[in-house]
């Protein structure tokens, strides 16, 4: 059984050759989705053997994914999906090449755990320490999900869990940090108008190949009670159960500056966009889909 390793980059030159060299132990199949960087993260790439596509940005992970999908050849076997400031740890790698000769036919997807470092600090606690997350999977038996936010794999077959982990750990300063996360909470508002509006088309495909996971009984929960909290109140309530009842303080320093900013700053921030978008709604009588084109500058 042969993996192609698929990655999506954009100006990654910093953290690129780290990614590609903790993927080379488990194959050298490697495709590089990059979308027209004007630094050298192409030629590093190349240099390392992968194969390098190039494709412009529209905005979102799951077109980006399911377009690179859509170029790979027949014959290919399994996918894995890794962003460019993602690692695979020796411990992941080994189990996977110990599991794949002896994989039942009927298994279509491997999980494992997600660990986050946040400006050189691994955070342990708080919900985000031990996140389970489907990466690699049979070809032709997975696709991206369509979503705006919180994009995952929706797969046509079951899957197994590794222990092994896959570790994100991006470089750059906060401040890029957050310039990300405002173009991310564009995003996150666009999913949660949609879930009052339903001005797009429910993917029922992905809800039921996700039912029974964490990641789907994490959706349950933000579908059926976060996003209903009033605007404002969720990050609230957010942050103090991640930072309190998930024990995110024991992080420390680093870990409390993680929690404030990616449970709160961000999420509120996707509420302001929210109510932004309805009021523009309400004093001019648009729709949804029309405000969000105007406000957030994000067709849907």
């Amino acid at each position: 059984m042969n993996i192609t390793a698929l990655v999506l980059t954009y100006n990654e030159e910093i953290h690129i050759e780290r990614c590609l060299r903790s993927i080379l132990p488990l194959t050298q199949q490697i495709v590089v989705v990059d979308s027209l960087s004007t630094d050298n993260t192409v030629r590093l790439a190349r240099s390392l053997g992968a194969q390098v596509l190039e494709r412009a940005w529209e905005n979102n992970h799951s077109t980006q994914v399911n377009w690179a999908l859509d170029q790979l050849p027949s014959t290919t076997d399994w996918i894995m999906r890794i962003d460019a400031d993602e690692i695979l740890t020796p411990q992941l790698v080994k189990q996977i090449q110990v599991l794949l000769p002896s994989l039942k036919d009927e298994v279509k997807g491997i999980s494992c755990i997600r660990k986050m470092v946040f400006q050189g600090k691994l955070i342990r606690y708080g919900g985000v320490g031990r996140n389970v997350v489907l990466r690699l999977f049979r070809f032709k038996f997975g696709r991206s999900e369509s979503r705006w936010m919180d994009e995952h794999i929706k797969l046509s077959g079951s899957t197994t869990h590794l222990s092994g982990a896959l570790i994100d750990d991006n470089l750059r300063p906060l401040s890029w940090w957050q310039e990300k996360h405002r173009n991310y909470a564009k995003r996150e508002a666009v999913d949660l108008l949609n879930l009052e509006y339903q001005f797009l088309q429910k993917d029922r495909k992905s809800d039921e190949s996700l039912t029974n996971s964490p990641i789907g009984l994490k959706r349950q929960i933000k579908e059926g009670l976060y996003a209903k909290l009033p605007g404002g109140m969720r990050a609230v309530a957010y942050f103090a159960f991640r930072y309190f009842v998930l024990l995110g303080f024991l992080d420390g320093k680093h870990g409390s500056q993680f929690h404030y900013w990616q449970a709160f700053w961000y999420r509120n921030l996707a509420d302001q966009n929210v109510a932004s978008v309805k009021k523009y709604m309400r004093e001019n009588g648009l729709s949804a889909k029309e405000a969000i084109r105007i406000v957030l500058g994000i067709s849907v």
